[in-house]
């Protein structure tokens, strides 16, 4: 398998479009046409784990965390940022990260998280807007059904569980061909009353390019009228965090108790215990603070997450409890997450989880 069916398949499943302003997901170091050994996939991407490609005999890497954020002006090995970079290039081992992309995907780390807490009726806490646009255009209504489908095969017309989703009304339509036209009906220089169909279809914003190309390619008119409209609605499968509900009230204490072991954790920093039962659950893998608010919004009885500063406890003002388990620990699996996705699409390619235990913090 090449390295670009390996970033292919990763882009579909979490679209670099929806990763954040500041990330830097993608393939960050690598030959798109090499042929690859085998991928290790680890939630870090540092020179322990460079060694450990190499001894495992892979030749790309699938971190969760990019080895780089910013730009860099020198490669001297200066820090572990260059030395990790240095020692991928000159073995020859592509680096490919998948961030906050994979946050923001309603089946990516907030969703695994929430199985390991047990969670049930979960969904995003806080969807994005404005990352889905409308398509209308107009056909005869002998070709409506095969741009229809057209549309929908890649992807076009899918609404949360539903898909192949569309709007369709009937009307008239105007036309006059020049002399160097070429129309499918009616003749040139006169003008033509044609009954057609308005077929209108939502789509992610980042495919605008290949629906506009799919829906040219499919349609029998010479000139194609189409619009693309920008929406604020919002996509209720991508987005930050995510709430879900335990199957039945537990004591609090109790639950974090059980919370700290489900994921291992050291230890679970957390506020005023203001809730008797915890029943609804609000989550965001990593770095989460920016979603309190959100949170209390909800109605959650508890917010778990990872690097709550120490002025940012306060801000729970007693009508939520703040479970902070470290940003390590909340995202843990996310390269069970991720081998379990390359295995099942690749089932023949050498998937290896890393052993290499990258958390950079320590307890006593």
């Amino acid at each position: 398998m090449k390295l670009k069916e390996l970033c292919t398949s990763l882009e579909e499943w979490a679209p670099l479009a929806y990763q954040e302003s500041y990330d830097n997901s993608g393939l960050i170091v690598g030959d798109l046409s090499a042929e690859l050994t085998g991928a290790l996939v680890s939630l870090d991407c540092v020179e322990d784990v460079i060694e450990e490609a190499i001894a495992k005999g892979c030749n790309a890497i699938v971190s969760h965390h990019p080895i780089v954020f910013k730009g860099l002006k020198s490669f001297t090995g200066k820090n572990y940022v260059e030395r990790t970079l240095v020692k991928a290039i000159k073995n020859d081992i592509a680096l490919y990260a998948i961030h906050t992309n994979l946050d923001n995907i309603h089946t990516g780390v907030n969703k695994m998280l929430a199985d390991k807490i047990g969670l049930l009726n979960t969904r995003v806490l806080v969807p994005k807007k404005e990352v889905i646009k409308q398509l209308v255009t107009y056909a005869m209504p002998a070709d409506a059904d095969s741009i229809r489908n057209a549309l929908f095969e890649i992807g076009a017309g899918a609404l949360g569980e539903y898909s192949e989703c569309s709007f369709t009304v009937s009307g008239s339509g105007t036309f006059k061909g020049s002399q160097n036209s070429n129309p499918v009906v009616g003749e040139k220089g006169i003008r033509t009353c044609q009954v057609e169909e308005r077929i209108e279809i939502l789509f992610p914003a980042f495919m605008e390019s290949r629906v506009i190309s799919v829906l040219k390619n499919s349609h029998s008119y010479e000139e194609v009228a189409y619009s693309v409209f920008n929406l604020s609605n919002e996509n209720q499968n991508v987005g930050s965090g995510m709430i879900g509900e335990l199957s039945i009230a537990e004591n609090s204490l109790d639950f974090l108790g059980t919370l700290k072991n489900n994921l291992n954790a050291d230890g679970i920093r957390y506020t005023s215990l203001v809730k008797n039962k915890i029943k609804k659950v609000a989550i965001c893998g990593g770095s989460g603070s920016f979603l309190l608010q959100a949170a209390i919004r909800s109605g959650a009885d508890v917010f778990i997450t990872g690097d709550f500063k120490y002025h940012e406890f306060f801000d729970a003002e007693n009508k939520i409890i703040i479970a902070d388990v470290g940003h390590y620990e909340s995202e843990q699996y996310t390269k069970d997450l991720i081998a379990d996705f390359l295995s099942e699409k690749f089932p023949k390619f050498a998937v290896h989880l890393s052993e290499v235990n990258t958390n950079p913090i320590n307890y006593l």
